[in-house]
C-alpha cells in the first residue's frame, strides 16, 4: 500500500516538474520590428463582389465573379484622393481586364500566389505607394454563356447553374478568409 502511494506521489512530482520547466523555458514567438510596425498600421478592407467580363473573339464569352479583400496601410489610405474600396474596384477592372491572368481553356497554369502578387503590385502602382500589403481571394468563379442563358430561363432546381470555381496549378481554390478581428476586451 505504501509503495503504491509513494509511486503516485513520485509520478505527480515528475509531472509537475516537467510542466513547470516547460512553461519556464517556453518563449513567445519572436516578431520582427518590421512585422510589428506593419501590424500596427494594418487594417482589413473587405472587398465587393465584382463581375468582370471575359471578352474573346469580339464578344463576351462569360464572366468572372470575384471578391477580393485587402490588408492595407491605414495611415496611407487616409491620404488617398478616392476612398480605398471604390478606387480598388475601379483599379481591379483595369488590372483584370488589361491582363489575361486566367486562361479559362487551360487553368492548369493558373498560379493563385502570382495572381495575388500581380493584383497587389498593380494596386500599389496605381496608388503610387505601398498601400496594399496582402490580397485575400475570397471568391473567384466563372460563369460561361450557357450558364447565363440558363439563368435567364425560369428557375429549374435540377438544372440550376452553379459557378465554376477556378483551381490553380497547385489545386488551390479561392477560399481566403479575413483574419478575425481581436475583441477589444471591454464589456
Amino acid at each position: 500500500m505504501i509503495k503504491l502511494l509513494l509511486t503516485g506521489i513520485w509520478a505527480c512530482a515528475i509531472t509537475l516538474g516537467a510542466v513547470y520547466f516547460s512553461v519556464q523555458h517556453a518563449s513567445a514567438p519572436k516578431v520582427s520590428e518590421e512585422e510589428a510596425t506593419r501590424a500596427a498600421v494594418q487594417e482589413y478592407v473587405p472587398g465587393e463582389m465584382i463581375t468582370i467580363p471575359v471578352i474573346a473573339k469580339g464578344s463576351v464569352q462569360g464572366y468572372f465573379l470575384t471578391r477580393l479583400s485587402f490588408a492595407a496601410d491605414k495611415t496611407k489610405t487616409k491620404t488617398l484622393q478616392m476612398p480605398l474600396k471604390e478606387g480598388t474596384t475601379s483599379a481591379l477592372y483595369d488590372i483584370l481586364l488589361g491582363q489575361k491572368l486566367i486562361n479559362i481553356a487551360d487553368t492548369s497554369n493558373f498560379d493563385m500566389a502570382q495572381f495575388k502578387q500581380i493584383v497587389r503590385d498593380g494596386l500599389n502602382e496605381r496608388y503610387g505607394d505601398k498601400v496594399i500589403f496582402d490580397v485575400y481571394v475570397e471568391q473567384l468563379d466563372y460563369l460561361n454563356k450557357s450558364d447565363l442563358a440558363r439563368l435567364s430561363q425560369p428557375p429549374d432546381e435540377a438544372h440550376e447553374p452553379k459557378p465554376v470555381a477556378i483551381v490553380d496549378k497547385n489545386g488551390d481554390v479561392a477560399h481566403d478568409v479575413l483574419p478575425a478581428k481581436e475583441s477589444s476586451g471591454g464589456h
